[in-house]
């Protein structure tokens, strides 16, 4: 007889990791596994600051090996199907594993050959993302090279992994031409195919302040639908003062794109996801709506919250929890997430504002105003996102320490 895993976990990132030790914790003689192909772990934050010439790529590597849990199984495979009625996922080399309960964490996909042209023409030409390992260091190449010309930044449809990750690369790049001295030779064009500088209005002012001292031109419902890295043009759909949609196109210097994303294709064609192809979740307790044994969390998932590593950090205790209380059959001791994200937006060298809200954009800061106002971009605020976060995360979030994110349950188990 095959080995029936106690909780199986799809996906070796923040929020399968940090699940895993967080149900470690609370019993450490269950029986989990983790499957991910990945032979590196990457912390995904650290990239706009590798792409603004603070971090090292070096610094947001790991091994994933030495980050799996002590005592939990490492399956180096990639899920192609779930059989959610026999409780089990088939991996690519066609083993069918089998679990009591499922946690779907393996993240999204960011769907480069979205934008016709794009792949061809990434990590040259002028054309960057810190969406990428790789590319991050071709962007603080550039942001260092460029003394005069246009500068674009790009935002696709929602929704995208850390929504402020574009925003974040452009403003760090703008206080470096102003430190330079040569911001006022270069025209930055911010082109969101969104209607609104950010999601959240209370944080938009203190945001307008920078867009206003960088002169950036807002383009509000521009998408980017294709690009010519050899003729530096990118072109974009939006619409007229007639309300009628056109194609505009914009030469330039250099170009930072954030490409659309979407869950994984073995996702979006399995009866775990919604209609839009994300992995169908109640958004309070994080269970599948049909599945009663199958939790998600991260990026994949369909709740309407931020999709950053801090919600997946709130996420994942939550998870853990649930699924405690699930074994325990303690009905009562169900924890509930209020759809908690955060999203440190870095607006220069040395400053953040500090966004942290949940559903509906209501704002749930995590200090005391008095000591940090995330509406305001105080230096504390840098020196969190800079020294702190990190190792919160890898010795913090990755080892299953909840701080700040222990989940509240009526009768916990």
């Amino acid at each position: 007889m095959s080995r029936i895993h106690d909780v199986l976990i799809v996906g070796g990132g923040a929020a399968g990791i940090a699940t895993a030790a967080s149900l470690k914790k609370r019993q450490p003689g269950l029986d989990i596994g983790i499957i991910d192909p990945a032979d590196v772990h990457y912390y995904q934050p650290g990239w706009t600051l590798v792409g603004g010439g603070v971090f090292t790529p070096e610094q947001t590597a790991r091994d994933m090996d030495t980050l799996i849990p002590s005592g939990i199984r490492r399956i180096k495979a990639s899920v192609v199907a779930f059989e959610p009625e026999s409780n089990a996922v088939v991996t690519d080399s066609q083993e069918r594993l089998n679990y009591k309960r499922l946690v779907v964490a393996p993240g999204l996909t960011l769907n480069w050959d979205g934008i016709e042209g794009l792949s061809d023409t990434l990590g040259k030409n002028g054309v960057t993302s810190n969406y990428r390992y790789d590319l991050a260091p071709y962007t603080w190449e550039l942001v260092q090279a460029l003394k005069g010309g246009r500068a674009i930044f790009t935002q696709p449809p929602m929704p995208i992994k850390c929504a402020g990750a574009p925003q974040k690369a452009m403003y760090l790049s703008c206080d470096h031409w102003l430190r330079q001295g040569v911001l006022q030779d270069i025209q930055v064009d911010f082109c969101n195919a969104g209607g609104v500088l950010f999601g959240v209005a209370d944080y938009v002012p203190a945001l307008m302040q920078y867009v206003d001292k960088y002169a950036i031109n807002l383009n509000f419902n521009h998408t980017l639908t294709r690009i010519d890295g050899g003729a530096k043009t990118a072109w974009f759909n939006t619409t007229n003062e007639n309300g009628d949609a056109i194609e505009t196109s914009r030469t330039f210097d250099m170009i930072h794109v954030c490409p659309p994303q979407q869950a994984p294709a073995f996702i979006r064609d399995s009866a775990l996801a919604d209609s839009a192809g994300w992995v169908d979740v109640d958004q309070s307790t994080l269970r599948h709506k049909h599945f009663d044994n199958i939790w998600a969390l991260g990026d994949v998932m369909n709740a309407p919250n931020a999709k950053t590593a801090a919600a997946a950090r709130k996420q994942a205790p939550i998870v853990a929890n649930n699924i405690m209380a699930d074994i325990h059959g303690n009905n009562r001791g169900i924890a509930h997430y209020d759809g908690y994200g955060s999203c440190p937006l870095t607006v220069e060298r040395g400053k953040i504002v500090l966004a942290e809200f949940g559903y509906g954009g209501k704002l749930l800061p995590s200090f005391p105003s008095w000591f940090l106002d995330g509406r305001k971009p105080p230096r504390r605020a840098w020196f969190l996102k800079e020294t702190l976060l990190p190792p919160i995360y890898w010795s913090g979030m990755l080892k299953g320490r909840e701080w700040l994110v222990k989940p509240v349950a009526e009768d916990a188990p």
